[in-house]
């Protein structure tokens, strides 16, 4: 992701031999064995330290329910980045699917409060491609400003709206809606019990895939399953259909795109509205299955925390929704007030950055070797000298993990080749 200071993209990059791009693909099997070497390393901290919550069901359940927004902000820059559009107005997208959400949902009904949510990100959206696409302006820029509007626009109505008449009486003020009906939840019947009670005798490894996989299927909002299947839609439509290629040549190269007789404008305007929606969707989950209610600054920064979440997958949904999901549980973490958990973690923490020094040392980076170690050794004294971790600290968790993975990820990354730069449409006759 780069600001927008070149207009025509580059020749495309010659192939590395031996490999697509020069970029690792990670098979089923491989993701599989990462996610059971995470959980093992969760067991042992949890076995070490004593702190049960780390692997809960609960702490499980609200990462989940914490990840869903991550992802789908995430997923709407993923749209719009693969067609050469930075969007960094998706938390300005997700607010105004936060507000719109929550305004229709309290006087109709919740799925009509997402519906309402959604639109209200595809105008942030219709906005967004319209600065970019048609007038040229800096992609940067234009994202600003509609976070800007967006928290400006939802200020002011939020007085107008939920401060008076009906809605006052029913709960709201000037910042906040009234509450909205429950979206339907789902849990697997005997067998969400069942792992409920394996928790709870805390067997290592077992009794933690139990709290895992209990929280997986507990209580699980109907939302978050539309979710996952717009996950396994995004990666048929656009890596599967002509479509799908056709707009990402849009970001890979617009120029030859449209010497092939792709309209180049279309799809741009196609994926920005997608991203909008995808956001706005992200924010009407927070308003209407989070908290049942639209708050003042309820995104917390989650539309950027997504964007994150996108460059650590590699603009691909698969990566997206791991990164997510890490986003996710840290920031679980500080909404449980999860001050012993995190000083659990920090242990994993050290155990990490040692590894990593090591293996900078071995390939002969002594610099970064010597950093990675430096602050591993400080790390640990800290868990040592500590019991348990600050408040302050703890609410900062989603920004030091977000800032922590990307500069960890930053060297295997891959972005659309056209991504961020401007287009102007005839220039590939």
């Amino acid at each position: 992701m780069t600001a927008t200071a070149t207009s025509t993209p580059p020749p495309a990059a010659p192939k590395v031999s031996g490999g697509k791009g020069g970029r690792t693909r990670f098979s089923l099997p491989v993701i599989l064995l990462i996610v059971a070497g995470a959980l093992l390393a969760l067991s042992a901290v949890r076995a070490i330290t004593g702190a049960q919550d780390v692997t809960s069901a609960g702490q499980i359940s609200a990462a989940l329910a914490m990840a869903v927004p991550i992802g789908l902000a995430g997923l709407g820059g993923l749209w719009s980045e693969r067609a050469g559009v930075v969007n960094i107005g998706l938390e300005g997208m997700m607010i105004l699917g936060t507000f719109f959400g929550a305004w229709a949902g309290w006087q109709t009904n919740p799925w009509i409060g997402v519906l309402a949510g959604v639109v209200g990100g595809m105008l942030g959206g219709l906005l967004h491609a319209v600065a970019t696409v048609t007038f040229g302006v800096d992609h940067i820029i234009s994202g600003i400003a509609i976070n800007i509007l967006a928290l400006g626009f939802t200020t002011y109505f939020a007085k107008l709206w939920f401060n008076t008449g009906e809605a006052a009486t029913k709960g709201g003020s000037p910042k906040q809606s009234p509450p909205a009906e429950d979206i339907t939840t789902v849990t697997l019947p005997g067998v969400s019990d069942w792992l409920h009670s394996v928790e709870q005798h805390h067997w290592f490894f077992v009794s933690d895939v139990a709290g895992v996989v209990g929280g997986l299927i507990t209580n699980v909002s109907v939302l978050t399953l539309v979710a996952l299947a717009l996950f396994v839609a995004t990666f048929f439509i656009l890596w599967k259909t002509a479509f799908g290629l056709r707009l990402r040549s849009a970001g890979e190269n617009p120029v030859a795109a449209e010497s092939l007789g792709v309209n180049v404008y279309r799809y741009k305007y196609i994926a920005v509205i997608a991203s909008g929606g995808l956001a706005g969707l992200g924010g009407a989950f927070l308003s209407l299955v989070t908290s049942h209610i639209y708050n003042e600054g309820q995104t917390g920064g989650r539309g950027y925390i997504g964007l994150a979440a996108m460059i650590f997958g590699n603009w691909r949904p698969g990566g997206l929704a791991m990164g997510a999901g890490l986003f996710g549980f840290a920031d679980a973490l500080q909404l449980r007030n999860g001050g012993d958990s995190v000083h659990a973690l920090l242990l994993l923490l050290v155990v990490v950055l040692a590894v990593l020094a090591a293996w900078k040392l071995y390939r002969k980076k002594f610099v970064p070797g010597a950093i990675s170690g430096a602050i591993a050794a400080v790390v640990l004294v800290w868990y040592l000298a500590t019991d348990t971790v600050p408040t302050e600290f703890v609410s900062a968790t989603p920004y030091i993990v977000t800032l922590l993975v990307l500069s960890l990820s930053a060297q295997r990354l891959r972005m659309p080749k056209a991504d961020g730069m401007r287009y102007r449409k005839g220039e590939g006759k």
